[in-house]
């Protein structure tokens, strides 16, 4: 899925919403726990149920990777769930030396066929390169985090500039507002009147709301431009609202709680 269809999905839908697939074997409803294909069944049971309200699904490959090659077995059986109307993210934050990156980037949108990936900046663009060389895929940089350690690095001054400014205005250049988007934390909302000043058209992946204690309504109101130029994450609130047998009809309640704030915030 290109970033016109993608806008097109988000229209037509009037949802912005993206929902994360972090899923933790350990917190599966305990009818799920013991199941060979717990992951499996859970997740196909969370798309189904939420796919009519969102317009994106992120495999967050760390919860993934961790269970070995059954972990990538799940990964990759997981996507194939996902309709192709979804833009898919695989949430792997990678960045490494050119010949490391193509590796990775072949990975994920050759063999596995994500649409997008998120990478650090923090080695520079011979890391980011070989994602922004293939066509029609996505490359998500890392701008302004919402954890504690963002303080650590993101928020000091370069200058007259804190690195995450620099980041924006060094990487944007780097590609278009096609094939460039730059993760921006909910919680950091405050700062997204600045970030669209630096980059007005690209999309905005932002975690951190509800769960984390980001707002919906800040974040909208802040970071939309005319394409609307967001996909909000919700994970936890989503996937975990319920812990019964009744897990995905809940889970899409809760989807459609977002899609619905969402479209009244579209105007």
């Amino acid at each position: 899925m290109d970033k016109k269809a993608l806008v097109s999905e988000i229209f037509q839908k009037k949802s912005y919403l993206c929902v994360g697939l972090d899923t933790d074997r350990s917190k599966l409803p305990a009818h799920l726990k013991e199941e060979k294909d717990g992951i499996i069944i859970f997740n196909k049971a969370i798309i189904e149920a939420t796919k009519e309200y969102c317009v994106s699904y992120k495999i967050n490959t760390a919860f993934y990777e961790a269970r070995g090659l059954k972990g990538w077995e799940e990964m990759q059986e997981t996507l194939s769930f996902i309709p192709k109307k979804h833009f898919t993210i695989a949430d792997a934050k990678r960045g490494d030396i050119g010949n490391t990156s193509a590796q990775y980037a072949k990975t994920f949108f050759e063999t596995l066929d994500f649409d997008s990936i998120t990478v650090a900046p923090y080695m520079g663009e011979d890391s980011i390169r070989p994602f922004l060389d293939y066509e029609n895929k996505v490359t998500i940089v890392l701008g302004l985090t919402s954890n504690k350690g963002a303080n650590d690095f993101e928020l000091q001054k370069m200058g007259d500039q804190f690195l995450y400014e620099k980041v924006l205005h060094t990487v944007s250049k780097w590609g278009n507002e096609d094939n460039l988007m730059f993760v921006v934390g909910a919680t950091q909302a405050h700062e997204l009147a600045n970030i669209r000043k630096i980059i007005p058209q690209n999309f905005l992946l932002v975690p951190g709301v509800g769960a984390q204690g980001g707002s919906l309504q800040d974040v909208t109101h802040y970071g939309k431009n005319e394409e609307i130029g967001l996909l909000i994450n919700s994970s936890r609130g989503i996937i975990y609202a319920d812990n019964s047998e009744n897990f995905a009809n809940v889970a899409g309640e809760k989807a459609k709680e977002l899609q619905q704030e969402m479209s009244v915030l579209f105007s």
